[in-house]
């Protein structure tokens, strides 16, 4: 017996899953400094497990969370906002993201910040700010090697790094600025306003050399990255060289 069509049932279409997006700011300092870049996605990895975050996961044999850092980081520095962003196929809180990973971070790292963005948003590094502390007796010469930096049209540099090259560092620096206590007897810190260009960046021990300043990397110099600037968030004036 020939059965109606119009009678056949037809299973419901699948959708795509539902997907949800986070970018999350955290800081990574201590010991952890010294964590490569790879580890330190591995150790982003195991906190997602632990935390039991529904996140979803790349195609493909190995397959991994969709997990993307903006920028990844020079072994030795502490970053303080750094980010990465998480794909979830479930939608919960930023205060329960932050919580349970949080709980599960290692001594070192601390989660700053959580936010929802829209699934189609990637982090674009346009600009970041590196700090590094100064020896009181070194600033007087150091203001004025910022005056003549900040007014040359070109500073060049021989680039000792594969690839090695000589490179003006000039279209990559924003601003550099000195910060700190008027006391003659304390320490101030020096920011560092780079551009993150197509062509690259400048690198933090080589503004330092091109300050006079390179021996303070010799002598146990810790650099901060203090902040990524992203192409869709309001920008600082800083990254947009603007003094």
């Amino acid at each position: 017996m020939t059965s109606d069509p119009s009678l056949i049932a037809v299973p419901p279409s699948i959708g795509a899953p539902f997907r949800d997006k986070v970018r999350i700011r955290f800081r990574k300092g201590s010991h952890l400094r010294l964590l490569s870049h790879h580890d330190l996605m591995r150790t982003f990895e195991r906190m997602l497990r632990r935390a039991d975050l529904p996140f979803l996961r790349s195609q493909g044999f190995n397959p991994r969370p969709r997990l993307i850092f903006a920028l990844s980081m020079p072994l030795g520095v502490v970053g303080e906002a750094e980010v990465v962003e998480l794909e979830l196929g479930q939608k919960l809180s930023v205060d329960e993201i932050r919580e349970r990973l949080t709980r599960q971070a290692p001594p070192g790292l601390q989660i700053v910040s959580v936010l929802h963005i829209d699934v189609k948003i990637t982090a674009q590094v346009h600009s970041l700010c590196y700090a590094v502390e100064i020896p009181p007796e070194r600033i007087d010469a150091l203001r004025s090697c910022l005056a003549e930096v900040l007014g040359s049209a070109e500073c060049w540099w021989d680039r000792s790094r594969p690839p090695i090259r000589r490179v003006d560092l000039r279209q990559w620096i924003s601003d550099l600025q000195i910060q700190g206590p008027s006391f003659p007897s304390r320490s101030c810190t020096l920011e560092m306003y780079l551009r993150l260009t197509p062509n690259g960046t400048a690198r933090p021990e080589e503004v330092l050399g091109l300050l006079g300043l390179a021996d303070l990397i010799d002598a146990g110099a810790v650099f901060r990255r203090t902040r990524l600037e992203l192409q869709d968030e309001t920008p600082s004036p800083h990254a947009e060289g603007i003094r």
